[in-house]
């Protein structure tokens, strides 16, 4: 475990146990006003671990914790399925990243092919949420992802700093959470890793609003959602969010937006990819 992925271990388990509710595992407020948190040595006992261990393991310290003590504590501060497996990764217990997979010039020719026969918007997605390809109905979708700097063609980046993908975000503040929750949890393996360094840094140095998000260390899973978008030409359109994993490169995500059944989404994207071929 690096350097970077002990402090972000130590600081999770900090900030998850400080915010419990101690009457919800059976214990007394802490004086007379504080009914949060729990001590350390008291997640210790619940964990059936020693306290100078655990004191290390929240310090950072360069200690083997092993999947099963880290499992047990991720009980006791009832950590979420996504908060779990981040703790895994964070402990070198998840799976492992691949050498050189964090950013992709693009995506293999098949892969390419089976975006062009779906007449919905789809992208491609690599480990470091650079954008590595996309269809026509999601460039008629968002037109600037065409032209763009390929060092910017980040799905993150383009969510924090490009104001036209904002102003096509009417849930803006519930989106770009989600996604920072999400990469969180996908970037456990990677973190501390030069790329994931940089690739924060620069987000957080262009957008005090991720820096924000980003410090307040909430981790989610990939979920299908509806996805709204206002488009100037045609209007509001109401999309299902999907991500299918190819098999064959498990390193690339597909994100499909599914035109939502009794909406009239369909028909104008069929406008928009009207009017952007004849433009």
């Amino acid at each position: 475990m690096n350097e970077e992925r002990r402090r972000e271990l130590g600081q999770f388990l900090r900030d998850r146990r400080t915010g419990l509710l101690r009457a919800e595992h059976g214990l007394a407020p802490i004086g007379r006003s504080r009914t949060m948190g729990l001590r350390r040595e008291e997640v210790a006992a619940f964990a059936a671990v020693s306290v100078t261990w655990y004191t290390w393991l929240e310090q950072g310290r360069d200690i083997n914790a092993s999947r099963q003590v880290l499992e047990s504590v991720g009980r006791v501060l009832r950590l979420s399925p996504a908060e779990q497996a981040y703790v895994l990764a964070l402990g070198g217990h998840g799976a492992s990243p691949v050498v050189g997979a964090s950013a992709m010039e693009g995506v293999p020719p098949h892969l390419q092919a089976l975006l062009d026969a779906l007449e919905f918007p789809v992208f491609a997605v690599a480990p470091d949420w650079g954008i590595a390809g996309w269809n026509a109905a999601y460039q008629a979708l968002y037109s600037r992802i065409a032209v763009v700097e390929k060092v910017e063609r980040n799905l993150l980046w383009l969510v924090f700093t490009d104001p036209q993908l904002r102003q096509m975000l009417p849930d803006w503040d519930i989106t770009s959470r989600n996604f920072v929750a999400e990469f969180r949890a996908e970037a456990g393996p990677r973190l501390g890793s030069a790329p994931h360094t940089a690739l924060v840094r620069k987000l957080a140095d262009a957008s005090t609003e991720f820096a924000s998000i980003w410090a307040e260390r909430v981790v989610l899973n990939f979920s299908s959602r509806q996805r709204i978008f206002l488009q100037a030409e045609v209007g509001e359109l109401v999309f299902e969010q999907h991500r299918l994993v190819p098999s064959d490169v498990p390193d690339l995500h597909l994100v499909m937006y599914v035109p939502t059944a009794g909406t009239p989404t369909q028909e104008r994207l069929a406008q928009l990819r009207a009017s952007a071929t004849q433009g």
